[in-house]
């Protein structure tokens, strides 16, 4: 990949969800990086921007900074989301204008 994807944001109650989405394939494929990520500094390592490459290559890869992770908003430190609102920020960048159609359930 020669540029980095444009990042643009859904909107998960009070929070914005950062995201980029690449590639054409037949399927959507979410990629949430474990504890902590940046979806713009991934694409600098390059291991890393070849392993993303090479899922691009066969799905529409969709990348996200959890809430309170990256570029997505901040969380206070008391008030760590729940699997149920991780859930729904994954739904809410499903579920948006580049995605019609494709919720997960």
């Amino acid at each position: 990949m020669t540029t980095l994807p444009e990042t643009k944001y859904a909107k998960s109650g009070a929070y914005h969800i950062a995201y980029q989405a690449i590639g054409t394939g037949p399927l959507d494929l979410v990629f949430m990086h474990g504890w902590i990520s940046h979806i713009e500094h991934m694409w600098e390592e390059p291991r890393m921007a070849r392993f993303l490459d090479r899922l691009a290559s066969f799905s529409r890869l969709i990348l996200l900074d959890k809430r309170g992770t990256g570029l997505s908003d901040p969380v206070p430190l008391d008030r760590l989301p729940t699997l149920e609102e991780r859930r729904g920020d994954v739904r809410a960048v499903l579920g948006g204008r580049i995605f019609p159609g494709r919720l997960c359930d």
